[in-house]
């Protein structure tokens, strides 16, 4: 025959424990163990000791015999909680398996569903920044009756399926005790309140779908694949919740001369030889108009040049970043009868250059 654990030890308080504490450790205990929630083997047999020792020793009779004489024969197996046992443990930490059963409806602020809207920039816009205009359609309170879905001049009346409270509560028994279990009433879809006469403009609903113009400052610097956000441009938030945000996609076009790299503006720049060998002095566009670019003779191709904050503004911050110029070194496809004899004059003073034959000589 196995022997019982003690009670006390089983809830885990002193034998000189008040009535508050050793209701404390149960529900505490009984939240851990209980087979909804746990599903670890032998946690059944662990809910079934701390179910039979609360028993015990919240029956002030019961626990009176406990102490004095080490036992006490229990009816029943599993004690008859009611509200006042396990249901009122579920009660305090679920709510009563679901939302909290309170005597009126629980309506939690709820935000509104969040928008997305496109914007196509201009290379321009995107760097300097501009103000743009976006159409929606969004879900914003009914302006006819204020939201309630009633016909102005009406209210809602109280459900009477689940008087207010927006739940329907049934109690089930089970051989761990009785269970309340509540659910959302159905009459009233958990509002807790019935219309009777439906606003004549949103159908009872309360709500209306309805399109909006709304302006976008775009900062500067933004670049293709940006997204911006505005708050509380979206649809109307549930029971006094903010409406959602707005989300705003941006798509940048190319330019026909610039491109970038983060915050810097790159601008390649085709030379000839001439410039390249003898080097040179040209004016070459940026985003501020033109700069004046010094080529050092024997420039080599694809030597780059920076010119320090002349490149796209930092989005949310100072600075800016740099104008990069990459240089182009470029061969001509057209020859005349001068340029020819000159490039063949060329020919004979220049270094002719002979590329290795045999590869695997090392030599």
């Amino acid at each position: 025959m196995a022997i019982k654990q003690d009670y006390y030890e089983v809830l885990g308080v002193p034998r000189d424990a008040d009535d508050d504490e050793i209701k404390r450790a149960f529900r505490k205990l009984a939240f851990q163990y209980h087979p909804d929630r746990n599903r670890d083997l032998g946690a059944e047999e662990k809910f079934k000791e701390i179910n039979e020792a609360y028993q015990v020793l919240s029956d002030h009779e019961k626990r009176s015999r406990y102490d004095r004489y080490g036992r006490v024969d229990i009816e029943g197996g599993f004690a008859d909680f009611g509200f006042g046992g396990l249901g009122e443990i579920f009660e305090s930490f679920f709510g009563g398996f679901g939302t909290p059963f309170t005597q009126t409806a629980q309506r939690v602020p709820q935000t509104g569903d969040s928008l997305q809207s496109h914007l196509t920039l201009t290379f321009q816009e995107a760097v300097f920044g501009c103000r743009k205009e976006v159409e929606i359609q969004r879900v914003e309170f009914c302006p006819a009756c204020r939201g309630t879905g009633s016909e102005p001049g009406t209210n809602p009346e109280t459900c009477p399926d689940c008087h207010g409270t927006g739940q329907m509560k049934r109690l089930q028994q089970s051989i761990f005790g009785r269970f309340a279990h509540v659910t959302t009433c159905s009459h009233c879809a958990g509002s807790g309140a019935v219309i009777r006469n439906p606003c004549s403009q949103c159908q009872g609903r309360g709500k209306i779908r309805a399109k909006r113009k709304t302006m976008v400052e775009i900062p500067a610097g933004v670049d293709d694949g940006n997204r911006l956000r505005m708050d509380r441009e979206g649809s109307a938030g549930l029971y006094g919740g903010p409406p959602g945000d707005l989300y705003v996609a941006l798509s940048v076009e190319p330019h026909n001369l610039f491109s970038r790299d983060g915050s810097d503006v790159l601008y390649e720049l085709p030379i000839n030889f001439a410039q390249a060998a003898l080097g040179d002095e040209v004016s070459v566009p940026s985003l501020d108009g033109k700069v004046e670019l010094k080529i050092p003779p024997g420039t080599q191709d694809g030597r780059t040049f920076r010119f320090k904050g002349k490149g796209i503004p930092h989005v949310g911050s100072k600075g800016r970043g740099d104008l990069v110029i990459k240089l182009s070194i470029t061969t001509p496809q057209r020859l005349d009868k001068n340029l020819r004899r000159l490039f063949e004059e060329l020919a004979r003073t220049l270094p002719r250059t002979e590329p290795p034959i045999d590869v695997w000589s090392g030599g």
